[in-house]
C-alpha cells in the first residue's frame, strides 16, 4: 500500500483548509511523523480516531489488476508518557519513544492471505486459497536529531510462513511537532524462501491445477520502492490522510509466473474524526 494523490494533496489541501485549520502547536504528538498515528493530543489516557480510506490499489501481489476498496480507518489508543498502546484494524500493539531518537514498535496483526477469486481475470484458477495468518511485526526507527527530520527505519515481519526484512532511510518535510505534514521513505525489503514461495512460488500439485510453469524462490531481496505519507488538520477533530506507495521487484519475484507485474503500486485517501 499510492504517491501521486498524496503528492497532490500536499500542494493543494493546505491552502484549501487555510482558512479552518486548527492551530495544533501546542500539541506535541509521540514523534512528529504523518505515518505513526497520535489522536492523543499530547495527554496521557485515551485517544480515538476513527474515519474511512478509500484506496486503488493492486488486486494482490504481482497482479496486472486493479481496484478500488473502502474501508475503516483510525485507532483506539491509550497513552502514558512515551509509551502508546493500540488497537489499529487488525493490529493490536505497543510503540514506545526512548531518548527522543529512538522508537519501537511491536504488533500481532493478521494477513489477508489470498483467493483465487482476487483475480477477475482468472490468473490465480488452480492455486488454491490461502488462509489469513497472524504475524508479528517489530519495527525500530532511529532520528539523526530530536526533530525527526532524517532517521532509518527497520521492520521485520515474521510468522507461520516465513519472515520478511524492510530497512530504509526517511525525511520528514514541514515544521510541525504535532503529527501532521508529509514524510517520505526509501527503502529496500529482503524475504526468506518460505516468505518468497507464499507469494510467488508454484508448487508441482499447484502447477498441474493451474498449467503454470512449477516455481521456487530462493529468497533474499524482494524490491526496492518508496512511500509517500500525508495528514492534514482540517479542525480539532477532523484530519485528512493520503498515502502512496511503489514497490519494484527483484529479478526473482519478476521470473515468477504469478507476477504479471514488474511492480506493485497503492494509493490511498481518508478521513479520520478524532473524539
Amino acid at each position: 500500500m499510492k504517491k501521486f494523490i498524496g503528492l497532490l494533496l500536499s500542494v493543494f489541501l493546505p491552502s484549501f483548509f487555510m482558512q479552518s485549520a486548527f492551530a495544533q502547536d501546542q500539541e506535541t504528538a509521540l514523534v512528529p511523523l504523518p505515518s505513526v498515528q497520535d489522536f492523543t493530543k499530547g495527554q496521557d489516557g485515551w485517544g480515538v480516531g476513527l474515519g474511512l480510506s478509500l484506496e486503488y490499489e493492486t488486486a494482490y501481489e504481482g497482479s496486472d489488476e486493479f481496484g478500488f476498496e473502502v474501508g475503516p480507518a483510525g485507532a483506539v489508543q491509550w497513552r502514558r508518557g512515551d509509551d502508546v498502546f493500540y488497537w489499529a484494524g487488525e493490529a493490536l500493539g505497543w510503540r514506545g519513544l526512548r531518548s527522543d531518537t529512538w522508537l519501537f514498535d511491536a504488533a500481532v496483526a493478521f494477513d489477508e492471505g489470498r483467493e483465487e477469486a482476487d483475480s477477475d481475470e482468472g490468473h490465480l484458477d488452480g492455486l488454491g486459497d490461502q488462509d489469513e495468518s497472524a504475524e508479528v511485526v517489530l519495527q525500530a526507527r532511529r532520528a539523526f536529531d530530536a526533530d525527526w527530520r532524517h532517521w532509518l527505519v527497520g521492520r521485520v515481519v515474521t510468522g507461520g510462513d516465513g519472515t520478511l526484512g524492510l530497512f530504509g532511510v526517511g525525511r520528514r518535510f514541514g515544521e510541525q511537532m504535532d503529527g501532521s505534514g508529509s514524510e517520505v521513505n526509501l527503502v529496500a525489503v529482503f524475504h526468506d524462501s518460505e516468505y518468497a514461495n507464499r507469494g510467488f512460488g508454484i508448487t508441482p500439485a499447484q502447477s498441474a491445477a493451474s498449467g503454470l510453469a512449477e516455481t521456487r524462490l530462493s529468497g533474499g531481496l524482494r524490491s526496492v520502492g518508496i512511500d509517500y505519507n500525508y495528514r492534514h488538520y482540517i479542525n480539532e477533530n477532523w484530519q485528512i490522510f493520503g498515502e502512496a506507495l511503489f514497490e519494484y521487484y527483484s529479478s526473482e519475484v519478476r521470473d515468477s509466473p504469478i507476477a504479471r507485474s514488474n511492480y506493485e503500486t497503492e494509493v490511498g485517501i481518508g478521513f479520520i474524526y478524532v473524539f
